[in-house]
């Protein structure tokens, strides 16, 4: 059984979440043990939020692009609100992980209606019925739309279209080498009649093939849902989604032995997620030493995570126009990921070029003039005095550095980094001297934490 203590609960949630705060980690260390931690809080159920407007009830009007790209912002700045004010519940982060999952995107999904249904879905089934939410998800209007199922007719001389088919299989159940090219057309002809109609998903009759099908091994007048079921009978998929997780939430690189332990849990609960996030996050696997602060924090991540460690609990539209245009430019924009595969992760969050702009965010967010890069504006205002004395020993200049340092870093730093820090905020005084009220302490303060956020290790989880 894995130690509960702060550095096992800092590792937990800065996985499980988007970033914490002081509060966060006292709250998770209010338990006994990571066990109850996890059923009680990080996996209980909790009453879904209130949606970002009335439009997303709205039919929705063709040539609006205007009125929809102000839309797809606004769901964008709600989303950022959810993860802000997440607490110690992992659901967020799994409404993410099902977004970067069974992707669809903006680019083509033009009516951001359709996209809110799609994670009202995800939201729903956060930790739910991983067999249930997949034929959910095939008959999804923003998936009809964007993998184009919509126009997909198997009856008469029609040719379905494939593209769901083969992504079904190939990225979102089972993967490459478990299937076959036969198997894909077959499922097409399966999967085919489905179109959208407003807001819902409707099925035409006329165009979906009425007769046998043989996939898989199996013959029947197959229909979608009968399609997921013979794909979840199939050893290789609770495998290939726990895989998926533990690449995630563990480690970048799977152990294969701990992916099937975790595929024998998926089976034996039905495919329910819950038991298995439940069982993976209080593993012995979970909290291995050299797995601590090994994943690269995506921008959303980094960018959310930053406002939890300054104690900012409400923002307002600037902020999140901020958040939402450097959060793009870092190469994450919510609810447009880069193709069907999703974000990747790990190395490709970095560049020269991006690695440049999360150290100007993180020094912009303490910016006491409110201007970001290239001179964009944001509202929040971060009063680093302030900010200092809601440690224990604010006046204590080497215990103080040593707090934040271990509040905002998930990984260790050699003693020289240490006194680089603790020098940085001095700026020449010495440790005698040093006292939050003396003649800009807000300056040396603020020098301190953009320090520590534009160290490498900063952007590990």
């Amino acid at each position: 059984m894995p130690v509960w203590n702060l550095s096992n609960a800092k590792h937990l949630l800065s996985r499980a979440l988007f970033g914490y705060s002081r509060k966060d980690l006292e709250v998770a260390l209010s338990y006994k043990t990571v066990e109850e931690f996890v059923t009680k809080q990080l996996l209980a159920d909790k009453p879904l939020p209130a949606p970002p407007d009335v439009w997303i009830n709205e039919v929705p009007v063709a040539n609006n692009n205007t009125v929809d790209g102000d839309r797809y912002r606004a769901f964008t700045y709600w989303w950022y609100q959810n993860m802000l004010t997440e607490g110690t519940n992992m659901r967020e982060k799994m409404v993410l992980f099902w977004h970067n999952h069974f992707v669809s995107g903006r680019d083509k999904v033009n009516y951001p209606q359709h996209m809110y249904k799609q994670q009202d879905l995800f939201r729903k089934a956060a930790w739910g019925n991983l067999q249930q939410l997949t034929k959910d998800i095939s008959i999804d209007p923003a998936m009809l739309i964007y993998l184009d199922g919509r126009v997909s007719s198997g009856n008469g001389t029609n040719v379905p279209n494939e593209n769901y088919a083969r992504e079904l299989m190939e990225l979102f159940t089972i993967g490459i080498g478990n299937y076959t090219e036969a198997d894909i057309r077959q499922a097409a002809l399966a999967l085919s009649g489905w179109r959208v109609n407003g807001l819902n998903s409707t099925f035409n009759q006329g165009a979906w093939l009425n007769a046998n099908k043989t996939f898989m091994g199996k013959t029947g007048n197959f229909r979608y849902n009968d399609i997921v079921d013979i794909i979840f009978a199939r050893t290789e998929t609770p495998e290939f989604i726990c895989r998926k997780l533990y690449k995630e939430f563990v480690y970048y690189k799977s152990n294969e032995a701990f992916v099937k332990e975790m595929a024998k849990v998926l089976v034996a609960n039905k495919f329910e997620i819950k038991p298995v996030l439940q069982f993976m996050l209080t593993s012995d696997e979970f909290f291995n030493p050299q797995y601590q602060g090994s994943k690269i924090k995506n921008p959303t991540e980094m960018s959310i995570g930053i406002l939890k460690s300054l104690d900012i609990k409400t923002v307002g539209a600037t902020d999140l126009s901020y958040i939402y245009d450097q959060t793009r430019n870092m190469q994450q924009q919510l609810l447009q990921p880069p193709n069907v595969r999703g974000w990747v992760g790990q190395r490709d969050w970095i560049s020269s070029t991006t690695y440049v702009l999360r150290g100007g965010f993180a020094s912009s967010i303490l910016d006491p003039t409110g201007r970001g890069i290239n001179g964009q504006r944001f509202a929040l205002r971060v009063m680093p005095v302030d900010y200092a004395r809601t440690f224990k020993s604010p006046e204590a200049a080497t215990k103080l550095v040593a707090d934040v340092i271990d509040l905002f870093l998930q990984v260790p730093i050699t003693s020289k980094k240490e006194k680089f820090l603790l020098d940085t905020m001095l700026d020449g005084t010495i440790t005698t001297n040093w006292s939050t009220s003396t003649p800009g302490a807000d300056k040396r303060i603020r020098n301190l934490l953009t320090a520590i956020m534009r160290l490498p290790e900063f952007q590990m989880c």
